[in-house]
């Protein structure tokens, strides 16, 4: 695994794509140069985040159909496509008819899990299936299945004029060994591995504690696990951030080669104005202190922004746990940042930090 003497292989960035809802074109339009701006400047991959019923991207794959058509080399993936708003047959359509137009350069990010505030929009998004659906696993394999090639139907052959296919058309190959799951716990990481995914690990992870106190069937056991969850010392989110790394890789095929990329809030400084590195700082301050102690019923763990000149974020990326076990990073872009701001970070990303990791630059074809 990698260590300090060793080079970072691949560098990406995520971002994702805020607009003005009264000019939805220009915020979309920043995200698409964004992109491009990303292949001119050596990066390997180039993510969208998803957001449903707010400014920000709602459609990653249309997106992403537009940014392949603008571009010839990076990679372009989702982080992540919450399936319970999907149907993994027309999803997998869509990500196959993309990654044609894309010469196979989409990487589709994937997560499950009922949508956010279900009890709002369930009626509008399965008005008469609600109770009905299933938002875990199984809607991921159903997915994985259609876009390696498994059949859907058990109907296919001439009708009139008309040929049917059982399978999903159009079919790429090779994406299915694209695919990436995006995971916060132990239990996600397995299921990636035993089900051949890539995994992508972010900012925020669940911390473990709760649901070890919550499998064990001694009473006083569980008791006091749940008590130390609570009044011990706070989780390291770097070790618990390595111990899915190693899950995953220990349950899948491909084992310590199992691809892993890592997505931290990271932003360099070198190139900023006095006025931009003041604002990052500030961004940073705020959201440190939920990276304090674990949060909510789900008690997520939140990493750390990491903000500064890119010597230091090197030697600090260099002492963190779970990035010396992976060789594949989508640094997070600020959420609210301005298109100046984009540009500054992602150019010191590719002309200092990335560098500085041991990470060369991809030569534009």
């Amino acid at each position: 695994m990698p260590l300090e003497s060793e080079p970072l292989r691949k560098l990406g960035f995520l971002t994702i794509g805020l607009f003005d809802e009264a000019d939805p074109r220009r915020g979309h339009e920043s995200t698409l140069e964004i992109i491009e701006l990303g292949e001119r400047l050596g990066f390997d991959s180039a993510w969208v985040r998803h957001r449903h019923l707010q400014y920000g991207i709602s459609s990653p794959v249309a997106v992403l159909a537009a940014a392949s058509q603008r571009t010839r080399r990076i990679e372009l993936g989702t982080a992540v496509i919450p399936l319970g708003w999907e149907n993994p047959l027309r999803l997998a359509e869509d990500l196959a008819t993309v990654d044609i137009l894309s010469g196979g350069r989409l990487n589709p990010g994937v997560s499950v899990g009922p949508p956010t505030h279900f009890e709002q929009v369930g009626p509008a998004l399965y008005p008469d299936t609600a109770d009905a659906e299933d938002f875990g696993y199984p809607r991921v394999r159903r997915l994985l299945d259609f876009v390696r090639g498994e059949r859907a139907t058990d109907f296919s052959g001439v009708e009139g004029i008309e040929v049917f296919s059982d399978r999903v058309q159009p079919h790429s190959p090779g994406l299915g060994g694209r695919l990436w799951y995006g995971g916060a716990s132990l239990r996600s990481a397995r299921w990636a591995g035993e089900n051949g995914m890539n995994f992508l690990t972010s900012s925020v992870v669940k911390a473990e504690e709760s649901e070890k106190a919550a499998e064990s069937e001694n009473p006083e056991e569980s008791a006091k696990a749940a008590e130390a969850a609570v009044t011990g010392p706070a989780p390291d989110f770097a070790d618990i951030q390595l111990s899915h790394i190693r899950t995953f890789r220990a349950h899948h095929p491909d084992g310590d080669r199992a691809r892993v990329s890592q997505g931290l809030v990271v932003i360099p400084t070198d190139s900023a104005t006095p006025a931009q590195r003041a604002r990052y700082e500030e961004y940073a301050r705020k959201r440190l202190p939920r990276t304090m102690a674990p949060q909510g019923p789900a008690r997520m763990l939140f990493s750390p922004d990491f903000v500064g000149p890119s010597a230091q974020l090197a030697e600090r990326l260099h002492a963190h746990a779970a990035f010396r076990e992976i060789d594949e990073v989508a640094f997070a872009l600020p959420f609210t940042f301005a298109h100046e701001d984009y540009v500054q970070i992602l150019t010191d990303l590719a002309g200092a930090l990335g560098p500085a990791l041991g990470w060369r630059p991809a030569q534009s074809s």
